[in-house]
């Protein structure tokens, strides 16, 4: 018999262990070459294990095992023959047939015991008071049927009848009458690791944030007058992001230390901008990167966007793609935040948090008018960044999102965006 070991592959440098998250296929199915057969989690992403050769299946590991790289995790029996129709193998029947016969040999128990079932029944009236919900009861000279009780059959409990005997508002006793169950899950290895990053962010940084806003209306008008053409032209939409995008790259350029990082006792300072951006998938926030994104264009730095957010979106985002970034930009306006204090994304020094965007009476040229409006926050670790490096960032990108046309295209909003 030709058998395969297949052991879990290295899903990128540094990792030593990942999670079996989800098995795909049974214990005994029969799988092709390359069928995904596995879900596993790293510390960066989630992966799919595919299997190596076509045969019969064997688990060696279970859902939820933390497993080295290089252990065997499944056999694989090449010389089985594939099932006719896709049925089930053979080995699957014997379990088909234990269960009716274990049905037969439970079944006549409950019969055989009917005076003990009785005494319970009598015992245990449904909606009765357990002796210490009884005593709290007659303290409070409350009655059982006032209570809703939680327990088997109905049964009013100790804590039910505490909860009952707490006076509400007005004197009338307060009954919990909705559902009060629980579901326990482990985290998953990525949330964990991203659980343990951020608190070594919050206990490891000297963080502090800084906030502005921003004055969306030069966007809002470029977006309206050139989207149709942009999107013919570039086959992308025309979003925010590149407008953000463009305003912290030559922000960084212009305050290096923003676009550095903390090596021990020293200062690494990048003569790139790789941009880390966050986006929401299945498997929770990811930060792929947009390498060298001081050189990209509009339309390149949306085409590069949709193409990771549609990765990260079909679980297909690889460890390389989410490595590295100098600096982060994150949108919780896409969910309705108004403001928040984002937490940096380590190594970085530096994060910045774009949120939604409101419709506001502003002061401009001595009157009050309406305009759209975001507020921006910068995070920083102030080891590194000091308060004028920090207010002067984010006050470049201000000023490049309220004059895009004169800051980010040099005067020309059609050359500026490529058409």
């Amino acid at each position: 018999m030709s058998v395969l070991e297949m052991k879990v592959p290295s899903p990128g440098e540094s990792i030593t262990e990942v999670e079996i998250a989800t098995w795909l296929v049974k214990d005994g199915d029969y799988v092709e070459k390359d069928q995904p057969i596995a879900e596993v989690d790293s510390d960066k992403a989630t992966l799919e294990l595919p299997a190596e050769q076509s045969g019969v299946i064997t688990l060696k590991a279970e859902e939820g095992d933390v497993v080295q790289v290089g252990q065997v995790v499944c056999l694989i029996d090449m010389d089985a023959a594939k099932p006719a129709g896709g049925e089930a193998p053979a080995a699957e029947a014997p379990k088909q047939e234990e269960a009716p016969k274990a049905a037969q040999q439970e079944a006549p128990k409950p019969a055989a015991q009917p005076a003990p079932a009785a005494a319970a029944t009598q015992t245990y009236a449904t909606g009765a008071p357990s002796p210490a919900a009884k005593k709290i009861l007659d303290e409070k000279g409350m009655d059982a049927s006032q209570v809703s009780g939680s327990g088997r059959d109905g049964r009013v409990t100790k804590s039910d009848a505490e909860l009952a005997a707490v006076p509400a508002q007005g004197g009338n006793p307060v009954t919990a009458t909705g559902s009060r169950s629980s579901t326990t899950t482990k985290l998953s290895v990525l949330r964990r690791k991203i659980a343990q990053r951020l608190v070594s962010v919050k206990n490891e940084t000297a963080m502090l944030t800084t906030f502005n806003e921003v004055d969306m209306s030069e966007i809002f008008r470029l977006r309206k007058q050139y989207k149709e053409e942009f999107a013919q032209r570039h086959g992308v939409g025309l979003g925010f992001m590149s407008f953000f995008t463009k305003a912290v790259t030559r922000a960084l350029q212009m305050y290096p230390d923003v676009n550095a990082s903390i090596d021990g006792d020293f200062k690494v300072n990048y003569d790139f901008c790789d941009i880390s951006i966050a986006v929401s998938g299945p498997k929770g926030l990811m930060v792929p990167v947009l390498r060298n994104a001081e050189n990209m264009s509009f339309a390149s730095v949306e085409a590069n966007i949709k193409d990771l957010a549609i990765k990260v979106r079909d679980g297909k985002i690889t460890v390389d793609e989410m490595t590295g970034g100098t600096f982060t930009i994150t949108n919780g306006g896409t969910f309705g935040s108004m403001l928040s204090t984002p937490i940096i994304n380590p190594p970085q020094s530096a994060i910045l948090g774009m949120h939604n965007i409101i419709q506001r009476p502003v002061a401009v040229d001595g009157q009050v008018v309406i305009r759209p409006m975001m507020y921006v926050a910068m995070s920083y670790d102030h080891r590194i960044i000091d308060g004028k490096e920090s207010v002067g960032f984010l006050v470049a990108v201000k000023e490049a999102i309220d004059n895009p046309v004169g800051i980010l295209m040099n005067g020309d909003e059609r050359k500026g965006l490529g058409l």
